[in-house]
């Protein structure tokens, strides 16, 4: 499984959140905005940070999807 971060992309938009606007209200560095750009897993407390920020729940920034390029 891959996890997808588009939900929280879209928060960022409706609410008219900057990637640097994140940045200093979730105290997260440009490394986890790359993260999350990307689909990569990041560690849950800059989920938690992230949550925290915007007044919202991991599953309203966050999901996972299957991973179709992977062979298990």
């Amino acid at each position: 499984m891959a996890v997808s971060y588009k939900k929280l992309l879209h928060l960022m938009i409706e609410r008219e959140i900057s990637n640097a606007e994140l940045m200093r209200k979730a105290n997260i560095s440009a490394n986890i905005i790359s993260k999350i750009k990307n689909g990569q897993y990041m560690a849950l407390d800059k989920v938690e940070n992230i949550c925290v920020a915007l007044s919202c729940t991991p599953d309203d920034i966050l999901e996972f999807v299957p991973d179709c390029g992977k062979e298990e």
